[in-house]
């Protein structure tokens, strides 16, 4: 049995569990006087927007230059793929596998799974909830991952800054890859998991 058919209400900041009132749209927690309700209100609207924005500016992300690195006053603008190629022509393979993981495949992952999950939920596919209760938290999981490239970024500007000699200077990629990440982030908190436990259909998930 789910919390909302004993009529109970979990608050969002202190948790304190809230006996449901019947008739109260807009019921406060009796302890820290929060706004309390039985499901988020247009969580699967609100993830869907975010989640489209997030695909358009993924275009953008991987087509513009990321960063520029100039050694004696010189150098040429990559994006991510084009920094990936880069770094395996240069042997750093290593480093060139971890950049395209993190840059490339976790918010592909992202994405795809984020919408498979909303899509799934919405239209009763045949996923058990268990299945998809660790894709949401895999999704969760791997999102903190996905700042890894904008950091290095960060890092290299702030040290490598020797005037004509060596510089890296951050680019318009940068800031739309670092926008996709914030709004996949955002996604992933305004999706309420408990909507996965409603729009399934088996007993046995409930289990």
């Amino acid at each position: 049995m789910r919390a909302i058919d004993a009529g109970i209400l979990i608050c969002p900041e202190c948790h304190q569990l809230n006996r449901q009132e019947k008739g109260h749209d807009a019921q406060r927690c009796v302890r820290c006087g929060a706004r309390v309700h039985a499901r988020h209100p247009d969580s699967l609207g609100r993830t869907w927007a975010l989640l489209l924005t997030a695909a358009i500016l993924y275009i953008p992300a991987n087509l513009l230059p990321i960063m520029t690195v100039s050694s004696l006053g010189k150098g040429e603008p990559d994006t991510i793929m084009s920094g990936v190629i880069t770094l395996v022509h240069m042997g750093s393979l290593p480093v060139a596998l971890v950049v395209f993981v993190a840059s490339i495949l976790v918010p592909t992952f992202k994405l795809v799974g984020l919408a498979l999950l909303l899509i799934s939920v919405q239209r009763h596919q045949p996923l058990s909830a268990r299945q998809r209760i660790i894709m949401f938290r895999f999704i969760e999981w791997i999102g903190r991952w996905s700042m890894l490239d904008i950091f290095v970024i960060a890092i290299l500007v702030a040290v490598v800054n020797f005037g004509t000699l060596a510089r890296v200077e951050p680019n318009l990629g940068a800031v739309a890859f670092a926008t996709v990440v914030i709004l996949t982030m955002l996604a992933a908190v305004t999706f309420d998991p408990r909507l996965i436990w409603d729009y399934t259909e088996s007993d046995d998930d409930h289990e």
